[in-house]
């Protein structure tokens, strides 16, 4: 009885080896198993995350509501002696020449587009609270940013070429220390028949807010897409397509501020930092959101304005 019985073990290991690949089956069921919840969990965290949140349209609508109500009501409180931002002029010519004349139409149409954008990404209808200061934050710091960068520049480069026409044939290059202030981002108009020779504080921070939007809005919403999609027609992969549509729309960000008899004075230093501003709002707007562009945008201003 107890000698040993090959042919029993024989028999019985097949039987036994089943069992315990049931048995590592099972384990590795119950593995994987946890290993999905936890990805499905971790999944929502990061959903659910600063980074995702402050990204979405909707949050971004809410973050740049402010802007939209202090550009607005700044100018109908202040009248025909408002600031109005080139962006917002060009864009409601544009509405008028439709036959769209009516002058809540532009900041309607940004909310609503912002709010079709969240649609079409299938986000949830949520807003955190205090994504919002975060948000703020980040935009000081991104604004700060971009000031170091101007600062940069501005020690790289010694002088600025200024063109000088004399008697409207011969371009001379005239070498001119560097400003001491930087230059904005942004180009403003003013609809007074009068031009004011000092604006109050009010009048400046409602001009910001609108350079902060609606150059955003038609540089970045609107042109940065519209000019990717030509790009990917014409035969480019996404990624250079993305990225040429980057560049071009800085280029005709910073050439549009020379445009027109309220444009600036080209001069090739200015030129320069608004391209590399353009390219900076670019990478934000696709990285960070609309929200976040806008905001670094106006607060960028309002840095360069008042400091």
């Amino acid at each position: 009885m107890d000698e040993h019985n090959p042919d029993f073990d024989t028999f019985q290991d097949p039987l036994l080896r089943h069992a315990e690949l049931d048995d590592s089956f099972d384990s590795e069921s119950v593995k994987s198993e946890e290993s999905t919840e936890s990805t499905e969990s971790s999944g929502i965290v990061q959903a659910d995350s600063y980074w995702s949140i402050s990204r979405m349209p909707l949050t971004s609508l809410v973050f740049t509501l402010p802007l939209v109500l202090a550009y607005e009501g700044g100018v109908l409180l202040m009248g025909r002696s408002s600031p109005r931002n080139g962006a917002d002029v060009w864009l409601r010519q544009l509405l008028d020449s439709m036959g769209f004349g009516a002058y809540f139409l532009l900041p309607t149409l940004t909310i609503l587009g912002l709010l079709a954008w969240h649609h079409v990404e299938h986000d949830r209808w949520f807003f955190r609270p205090h994504v919002f200061f975060g948000m703020l934050l980040e935009c000081l710091l991104l604004a700060f940013l971009l000031v170091a960068v101007a600062r940069l520049q501005q020690s790289l480069w010694p002088v600025s070429l200024e063109l000088i026409d004399t008697q409207g044939a011969t371009s001379v290059h005239a070498a001119r220390p560097l400003p001491h202030r930087l230059p904005f981002a942004e180009r403003l108009l003013t609809v007074a028949v009068e031009n004011e020779p000092q604006r109050g504080i009010f009048s400046r921070v409602v001009g910001f807010c609108g350079a902060g939007l609606y150059e955003e809005v038609l540089f970045r919403l609107l042109f940065l897409p519209i000019f990717a999609w030509i790009l990917m027609r014409i035969g480019l992969r996404s990624d250079g397509a993305w990225m040429w549509s980057c560049l071009l729309t800085s280029l005709l960000f910073s050439t549009a501020h020379y445009i027109g008899p309220m444009g600036d004075s080209f001069d090739l230093y200015s030129f320069t930092f608004r391209t590399v501003a353009g390219i900076f709002f670019s990478t934000l707007f696709l990285s960070r959101g609309f929200g976040i562009a806008a905001g670094s945008h106006a607060a960028y201003d309002m840095i360069v304005g008042f400091l």
